[in-house]
């Protein structure tokens, strides 16, 4: 007789698609539900203000014990590490201290000061929602329905009007933050600088972020897209830069290459209007082909063409397909049927497709499998895209610009592009997800190879993402300076919470099945 291990492993690794369907998708869809029902809730009954400063106590109490209790054990938060987007699950939970930070909610929306302050928990599926019913939107949106404020904070966001509105970073105009010593810090450009501009991609390391309050600008119905194909790898470059530059005339920029030279790059506006040459497609609803197989329709059109897109489909076009990753997991997702009778149900949830994964699902993923995402300079786009179709052969890629800032204090972990004493904010998130092509492809062997690359051409890596560096050559990559001395400055810090490589590194970061060997061997405490 099989044994229920082995014979559960097998139906995961060989029938991925038919259980995700069947057991994952019905799981995601409930629950799902439940969120934006309580989320709606919560924001019509305005309940969620009064609640905050009781629940940020909370979290001062929390780190008062640790305190008193002598500070044995580094801090972390207590949220499961299933939940993040990352492939990978955080191994340094399992001997930190978890700090419960319960703060899921919109705070309050200010139309005078044009920003909206909302606790670290909050997701952008929840804030767009919101904030549309209202009028208004953020300036910078991350794709991904869940996605989490705390986590584009502490770690990055980037999504197509980056380029002119930067990072997610760039879009949040103060911070509140409790810090080890059990002080909450209210922190701007102008109060409490250092910690305003250290914490993002801090990934928790200074403090717990308690409330964030972001930059929101006047919403329109739709956002009307330009579709150009290109053929060359030249005119690939040539005007995704153009557009990617064009502050004033494009609120949004986007490329998706499906070959080294063949791509679409995407121009938006905001609209209230539907012109007679872009056709109305709400490509949100459940049974519209994923956004990506709908692009790749226009490469056949060397003139381009227009559509208008509602706004929030537009802000979350590529949540139901995660990019293109879910042709792996449903391989027949995106056949009509399919979204005719579930796509309504579409994505299951990112924590589900961890806790399922299996041995042999794992190794493959790690040999074969890719998820990274690197912020290059823009003045390298073309050199990347050579390099990435000759070490991956992975198409399609994605292509988000962004401007990094900078200030005057020189503070941040990552600064605008200086060569030969000019200055460019100007980068591209190029984004690679999937299985490349190449043949005989090793990922343990590409990584390196990969970070060294965007390691000498002064770019960054998103930390999600695996990483492979040294401590020396990621503290090359990315500016400790101040980092390194606000840590010193504040009390109990360094005593309370791990480097930043510390976390995000592979040794305090391990795969899903290596997590769950390891709570299981976790012995209950006493």
């Amino acid at each position: 007789m099989i044994k229920a291990g082995p014979l559960f492993e097998h139906i995961l690794t060989h029938y991925r698609g038919l259980f995700a369907t069947v057991f994952l998708l019905p799981i995601s869809a409930v629950y799902s539900a439940y969120n934006t029902l309580r989320n709606r809730w919560v924001f019509a009954m305005n309940s969620a203000p009064a609640k905050h400063e009781q629940r940020v106590q909370q979290v001062i109490s929390q780190i008062k014990a640790w305190q008193a209790d002598g500070s044995p054990q580094k801090l972390c938060t207590a949220r499961s590490g299933w939940k993040t987007m990352s492939e990978m699950v955080p191994k340094y939970k399992l001997s930190h201290r978890n700090i419960h930070v319960n703060l899921y909610d919109i705070l309050e929306l200010s139309a005078e000061r044009q920003t909206v302050r909302v606790e670290p928990l909050a997701t952008m599926g929840q804030i767009t929602r919101s904030l549309l019913s209202k009028g208004w939107t953020l300036a910078v949106v991350p794709e991904l329905d869940d996605l989490t404020v705390g986590g584009l904070v502490m770690g990055f966001g980037v999504e197509s009007s980056s380029h002119k509105y930067g990072l997610f970073q760039s879009i949040c105009v103060a911070f509140d933050v409790v810090t080890a010593d059990g002080q909450c810090h209210h922190c701007s450009a102008t109060e409490n600088p250092e910690l305003y501009y250290l914490l993002p991609w801090s990934h928790g390391t200074l403090g717990f972020l308690v409330a964030a309050e972001l930059k929101i600008i006047p919403a329109k119905k739709y956002v009307r897209v330009h579709y150009q194909p290109v053929t060359s790898l030249a005119a690939m470059v040539s005007e995704f830069t153009a557009a990617s530059r064009d502050t004033t005339g494009t609120d949004f920029v986007e490329g998706l290459v499906y070959s080294r030279d063949t791509a679409v790059i995407m121009r938006g506006t905001l609209t209230d209007d539907i012109a007679a040459d872009s056709p109305l497609n709400p490509i949100g609803r459940w049974y519209k082909p994923w956004f990506y197989q709908h692009v790749a329709q226009f490469l056949t059109n060397p003139q381009g063409a227009y559509e208008t897109i509602p706004l929030r489909h537009y802000y979350h076009r590529h949540t139901r397909s995660y990019f293109w990753a879910m042709e792996e997991i449903i391989p027949f997702g995106n056949q009509a049927w399919f979204r005719a009778l579930l796509g309504w149900a579409l994505p299951p949830r990112i924590e589900l497709l961890k806790y399922t994964e299996t041995e042999t699902t794992r190794k493959l993923r790690e040999q074969f499998y890719v998820v990274q995402d690197m912020l290059m300079p823009i003045a390298h786009l073309k050199t990347s895209i050579e390099y990435f179709d000759t070490h991956f052969n992975l198409y399609p890629l994605w292509l988000s610009p962004m401007a990094v800032y900078g200030n005057q204090q020189g503070l941040g972990f990552v600064h605008p592009y200086t060569h030969n004493g000019a200055v460019d904010e100007m980068y591209v998130d190029i984004g690679a997800y999937g299985t490349p092509r190449k043949a005989q492809f090793n990922s343990h062997q590409a990584l390196p190879g990969l970070e060294k690359f965007v390691l000498q051409h002064h770019g960054y890596q998103a930390l999600y993402a695996k990483t492979l560096l040294n401590r020396d050559d990621f503290r090359a990559m990315f500016d400790h300076s101040g980092y390194d001395r606000l840590r010193a400055q504040l009390p109990y810090c360094q005593q309370a919470f791990d480097e930043v490589y510390d976390k995000v590194s592979a040794n305090g970061r391990v795969s899903p099945v290596e997590m769950r060997k390891l709570q299981s061997q976790r012995k209950p405490k006493a």
